[in-house]
C-alpha cells in the first residue's frame, strides 16, 4: 500500500508544475487562431524541448537535420519561441498572464524532429503524439492522452488524467508508463518495463522481459509476453483481475497471493486456501528449472494463470 501511494503521490508532484497554468480553462470564450509556420537547423542527435498549455503536440521524426514547427497558435498565446541553443531547441507556446483562459489557449503544434533527437514534452490540457523519434523521449501531461512509439530508447510517460498507448519494436528498452486516472495500453516493448495507473486497466501484450512491473489500485492488469530466463515479473493490485499468458517457455519460481479471488493455474499446482476460517489462496510452485520469479498479490480480484 505504501508503494501505492508513493506512486501517486510522486505523480502529482512531478505535476505539479504543471498543473497551476490549469486554472480558468472552463471559462472558455470563442477566439481566433493564428497559423505558424518555422524551422531552425538542428543537431540529428540533440534534445528538442516542447511545452504547450492547451491544445494537442504532435511529434513526428524525420531524416532532415532541422527541426519544423507547423499548426496554429491560439489568440491568447501572448509569445512563441523557437529557438536552439547548442544542441538544443526549445519550442514553447506561453499564454498571457491574467486572462480568463479558454480557446484562446488552445494551440494545435506539430513538430518534426531528426530522427536521433531525444524529446521532453510538457503539457496541461493537452494530448501528446509521438511517432518515428528514435531518441529518449520524456512525456508528460496534466489532462491529456499521449500515444508514443518507442525505438530501443529509454521512455517515460506520465499523465495525470489521461490514457496511455505506447507501440514498441521488440527491442530492448526501458519504459516507464504511469498514470493516477487512466489505462495504460503497450505493444511489442522488450527489455523492462514499469507500468502503474491508480485508476484504469494496465495491459501489456507482446515482447520479451527481464523485468516487468504492474501495478493499480482500481483496474485489471493483462501480460501476455516473453518472461526471459532470469526474469522477474511483479503484479501488484488492489481491485482488479489478473490475467497472465505466458508466451514461449518459462522457467521460474511462482508466489501468487489473493485475499479475495480465485486463482486458476493452468500450469498444474492447485491453490489452497490459507485459512479454513478466513477468506484467501495462496499458490507457490517452480516451473522448469526455477531461473526467475514471478509474484503476483490482489487483494479483491482472482487470478488466471497460463502459457500460449
Amino acid at each position: 500500500m505504501h508503494r501505492r501511494m508513493r506512486c501517486e503521490l510522486q505523480v502529482r508532484i512531478d505535476m505539479k508544475k504543471l498543473a497551476v497554468f490549469a486554472l480558468g480553462f472552463l471559462l472558455a470564450s470563442p477566439a481566433s487562431a493564428r497559423d505558424i509556420n518555422e524551422t531552425l537547423d538542428a543537431d540529428p542527435k540533440g534534445s528538442v524541448e516542447i511545452y504547450n498549455t492547451a491544445g494537442s503536440v504532435t511529434v513526428e521524426g524525420w531524416s532532415r537535420k532541422a527541426v519544423e514547427v507547423t499548426g496554429t497558435l491560439g489568440n491568447e498565446v501572448d509569445e512563441f519561441i523557437f529557438e536552439r541553443d547548442g544542441s538544443d531547441v526549445i519550442v514553447k507556446a506561453k499564454p498571457k498572464r491574467g486572462t480568463s483562459g479558454g480557446r484562446g489557449y488552445v494551440s494545435d503544434i506539430v513538430v518534426r524532429v531528426p530522427q536521433g533527437s531525444s524529446i521532453d514534452v510538457a503539457t496541461v490540457s493537452a494530448d501528446i503524439d509521438v511517432e518515428g523519434v528514435r531518441g529518449e523521449q520524456e512525456l508528460q501531461s496534466v489532462s491529456g492522452n499521449i500515444d508514443a512509439e518507442v525505438h530501443a530508447a529509454a521512455l517515460e510517460v506520465e499523465t495525470v488524467s489521461g490514457d496511455i498507448d505506447v507501440q514498441g519494436n521488440d527491442k530492448n528498452t526501458e519504459a516507464e508508463l504511469v498514470t493516477v486516472t487512466g489505462d495504460i495500453t503497450a505493444k511489442q516493448l522488450s527489455g523492462e518495463v514499469d507500468m502503474e495507473s491508480v485508476n484504469g486497466h494496465v495491459i501489456l501484450a507482446g515482447g520479451s522481459f527481464t523485468e516487468a512491473a504492474f501495478e493499480t489500485v482500481n483496474g485489471r492488469i493483462e501480460y501476455e509476453a516473453n518472461l526471459r530466463k532470469g526474469g522477474e515479473l511483479d503484479i501488484d493490485t488492489v481491485n482488479g483481475r489478473v490475467d497472465v499468458d505466458f508466451v514461449g517457455s518459462v522457467s521460474a519460481d511462482f508466489e501468487i497471493e489473493t485475499f479475495n479471488g480465485r486463482i486458476k493455474n493452468c500450469f498444474g499446482p492447485k491453490a489452497e486456501k490459507v485459512s479454513k476460517y478466513a477468506p484467501g489462496w495462496e499458490l507457490s510452485f517452480t516451473e522448469g528449472n526455477g531461473d526467475g520469479s514471478v509474484t503476483i498479490v490482489t487483494l479483491n480480484g482472482g487470478v488466471n494463470l497460463c502459457k500460449e
